[in-house]
């Protein structure tokens, strides 16, 4: 650790731990495991994005594969070029929308490097049975066509009928190489496409997406754990969202799955939902097109294009961002759900840091300390005016998908379904005790992650053996020791040899 500190800067920190992975793999997952509270925003967000930004500075060795458009008809030749043959988990981009810094085509591949770390560090997932694969279609960065760095093609991105058949072939090509329950997760894509891509394969494929369903996840649960602070049921809230994106809508339609759960209708469900993207607030007679998907949350109220405005008129108890466009939750609209809430519950969800709606120091000033606030990359604890101190929520996926994974590899599930995401959500939210919710968390703390991952995983794994959704037999009696028995182990075993007596009257 003292050499991991001595580096002034975050990527020069990235850039020392990848070294450990390449000489000694097990010490770096074990690195992490002992230091995950430190080690996960240099290894995940916020640090990930600047990597994938400086990929080209960052790169020393090829981590996963590239697969580009130009290889259509040789996929399958391609994924059996990886040394591994045994793969149980694929993580794949193609790099159009990374975080939220928008199109990096092949620099994106830092995105599935790190999520496939945090498969092995946080859910025990061994690395051997982990790929990452970027999906090289160009790029429409200008910025990047012209660095003499970047490793991608130098071309604008290809879109279409040949970016379909292309993702089409590799789908079908993991099955041929790596059999039907090989997990894809699909990551950082363009919202036109990720909706498109969940939709199509989800039915034939084990496969999710974790910017929409593990955000989702996440901040349903945030949410569910965020009631026992406002003391309110989920169905009494109204939710307000800037951003209509794949992740802010995303959660919209995970939340409505909920709502529904407890008993509304689909319209009274969509009817507690509103969506505020880049033309404003989503009305039935504003200017501008809404498209099929977003119909059933429109509105029959005034078109407003200022988000403040739209907090006042609607007076949301849940204000959920996923914009990606920075500190949109100004002042004013701090002021304003602390005007019209006791506990005004505040989620700022974008990633990196530097796109995040509001801070944590903020969202506490606006609000005079009154606000259940959570985000997507993490902040510092914040001491307020009368001494009180917050430890912000970090609404992170990381809670999520490692522990997803985990019951899907380990028990065989064919299928990823939403309501796998669901007990995601309620087994995370069930393990934020009293002493953390008056810490101001509504996640556990992220030194409890690996048990997160393993409860959770559990808990999904009772589900799928109970709706007959787990295919490895015989089923396990005890789920939670079957997994835990099957972690990757970062532990060193000793390498002293057995001692024992020598006897006396013999010279040694």
């Amino acid at each position: 650790m003292e050499n991991f500190l001595r580096w002034d800067n975050d990527l020069d920190r990235y850039i020392y731990l990848m070294g450990i992975q390449d000489r000694n793999e097990k010490l770096f997952f074990r690195v992490i495991n002992d230091y995950v509270e430190q080690m996960l925003p240099i290894v995940y967000t916020p640090t990930v994005g600047l990597v994938c930004q400086k990929y080209g500075v960052v790169y020393r060795k090829p981590r996963g594969l590239f697969i580009t458009i130009h290889d259509r008809g040789h996929v399958y030749e391609i994924l059996c070029n990886w040394p591994q043959d045994k793969i149980k988990a694929i993580v794949v981009t193609d790099g159009e929308r990374i975080l939220g810094l928008g199109d990096l085509g092949a620099f994106g591949m830092g995105i599935p490097v790190g999520k496939l770390a945090l498969y092995t560090a946080l859910a025990g997932i061994h690395p051997k049975g982990c790929l990452p694969v970027m999906i090289d279609c160009g790029t429409n960065n200008k910025e990047l066509l012209d660095d003499p760095l970047y490793i991608g093609l130098r071309h604008k991105r290809i879109q279409g009928p040949e970016y379909q058949d292309l993702m089409d072939e590799f789908m079908e090509a993991v099955v041929r190489r790596y059999g039907p329950n090989c997990l894809i997760q699909f990551e950082d894509f363009g919202g036109h496409n990720a909706f498109k891509h969940l939709d199509r394969y989800r039915s034939r494929y084990c496969t999710f997406n974790d910017d929409i369903q593990g955000t989702a996840s996440v901040a349903l649960s945030g949410i569910l754990a965020s009631l026992r602070v406002t003391k309110t049921n989920l169905v009494d809230n109204k939710f307000l969202f800037l951003g209509a994106g794949e992740a802010a809508f995303g959660i919209a339609r995970f939340l409505a799955s909920a709502l529904k759960i407890k008993g509304l209708s689909e319209e009274d469900a969509c009817g507690r939902i509103y969506l505020f993207d880049k033309d404003g607030l989503i009305v039935r007679n504003r200017p501008e097109m809404v498209d099929e998907m977003r119909r059933p949350y429109v509105k029959d109220m005034p078109h407003l294009r200022v988000f403040e405005e739209a907090v006042n008129l609607i007076k949301p108890t849940v204000i959920i961002g996923a914009a990606g466009q920075g500190p949109l939750f100004t002042p004013g609209v701090l002021r304003a759900m602390a005007q019209h809430n006791e506990r005004p519950v505040i989620f700022a969800l974008s990633n990196p840091t530097s796109k995040a709606e509001c801070t944590a120091e903020d969202a506490y000033r606006y609000t005079n300390g009154k606000c259940v606030f959570a985000s997507g990359s993490p902040f510092k604890a914040v001491t307020t005016e009368g001494g009180r101190t917050i430890y912000p929520g970090q609404g992170n996926n990381a809670y999520i998908f490692p522990g997803v994974a985990l019951a899907v590899v380990m028990c065989n599930i064919p299928r990823i379904t939403e309501e796998m995401f669901v007990v995601a959500s309620e087994t995370l939210a069930g393990m934020v005790k009293e002493e953390h919710l008056a810490e101001g968390r509504i996640y556990p703390p992220l030194s409890q992650i690996l048990n997160v991952s393993l409860r959770i995983a559990t808990r999904i794994a009772e589900h799928c053996y109970k709706n007959k959704e787990a295919h490895y037999f015989p089923e396990p009696p005890d789920k939670e020791e079957f997994l835990r028995k099957r972690l990757y182990s970062t532990a060193y075993e000793s390498f002293e040899p057995n001692s024992y007596p020598w006897p006396e009257d013999i010279p040694q």
